[in-house]
């Protein structure tokens, strides 16, 4: 494949998404913080520190979403990848019955979601930049 071939390929996206999915980041950070209160008043630490890069790996995609950066192509595949790790471990540490039930249904509604949404938010802007 010649190099105009693929500079076609990659800077002509097959789908954009609309505008408004570029408040997602800012408002899933916003969206945490009563969640990492109660992990704090839980004494949850690890989960407090997890949950905390992802506060600030969401804040840095959508400050790089804003600048039109094409940086932001590596730090939405980083919130997904802290998305997709925290489901992960949501799922292995929660206990049989109920738990689990609610771990995965948190992983298939919410993370795993909003993980795709900052992947092609950054794909988008790579594409764009």
């Amino acid at each position: 494949m010649s190099t105009t071939a693929v500079l076609a390929v990659r800077s002509t996206p097959s789908y954009l998404l609309p505008a408004r999915f570029a408040q997602v980041p800012v408002t899933a950070a916003v969206a945490l913080l009563p969640w990492l209160a109660v992990l704090a008043v839980c004494h949850e630490t690890p989960w407090v520190v997890l949950d905390l890069t992802e506060f600030t790996a969401l804040l840095s995609l959508d400050a790089l979403l804003r600048r039109r950066s094409p940086a932001a192509l590596w730090a939405g595949a980083a919130v997904a990848l802290l998305l997709s790790g925290d489901a992960l471990a949501d799922i292995a540490c929660a206990g049989p019955g109920w738990p689990v039930l609610a771990a995965l249904v948190m992983a298939v509604s919410i993370e795993l979601p909003l993980a795709v949404v900052c992947l092609w938010l950054g794909r988008d802007a790579a594409a764009r930049g």
